[in-house]
């Protein structure tokens, strides 16, 4: 059974006999989808927050699909969107990809070029929410931080060691070493490479 937190495919097409076998495809390998007949009802009912990609036609009555993924875009919306054409020329593949599609597939799609795109879509958007997360905690974690403390993350960002900083500071070696414990305990930082590797852009913009 597939978990509620699974990533969700949201397929929007106005062809039912499309949506229908394109979605039987996309449930071959275990992607929960959503069909949706047209856009109005996707963009008012669909959930923002959750996990996956969107599948979306270009052409379709009332708004077209570069329309949407525009709208999409400007609302913030960050899953990745697939555009599906019969009717592609390459000034509309350029635009869509501009706008900030994932993909732009013309019909009739081949199944695996589809399949392939949606999983790689997925994979992204996993990989970008985990880095907006890990952004996120780096920052809560920064502000724990005394001025002190945060004059001390930076020259350790610096590559100082711990005389220098000390000598940089005006306080003692052993001062500094009390000052770096803090910082890895309030920091959850397990090495000097991974405090480096999350905390260098908060030093240099901590805004």
């Amino acid at each position: 059974m597939n978990s509620p937190l699974s990533p969700l495919i949201h397929l929007i097409d106005d062809d039912a006999a499309v949506r229908d076998s394109l979605a039987l495809l996309i449930g071959t390998v275990g992607l929960r989808v959503q069909p949706w007949a047209g856009p109005q009802d996707f963009i008012a009912q669909f959930d923002r927050s959750g996990i996956g990609a969107i599948v979306l036609d270009v052409r379709m009555p009332g708004i077209s699909g570069l329309t949407v993924l525009d709208q999409l875009i400007a609302e913030g919306v960050d899953q990745p969107v697939i555009m599906l054409t019969g009717h592609g020329t390459v000034e509309m593949c350029r635009r869509a990809f501009k706008s900030g599609a994932a993909e732009f597939l013309e019909k009739p799609v081949d199944d695996q070029k589809l399949l392939d795109a949606l999983q790689a879509a997925v994979q992204q958007h996993v990989r970008s929410r985990e880095r907006s997360r890990d952004d996120r905690e780096a920052r809560e974690h920064y502000a724990r931080l005394s001025e002190r403390e945060r004059e001390v993350l930076g020259l350790i960002v610096a590559g100082l060691t711990n005389k220098e900083i000390g000598r940089a500071l005006a306080v003692s070696p052993r001062t500094v070493e009390t000052h770096r414990a803090k910082l890895f305990a309030k920091l959850d930082a397990e090495s000097l490479a991974q405090l480096i590797r999350r905390y260098a852009a908060l030093v240099e913009d901590p805004a």
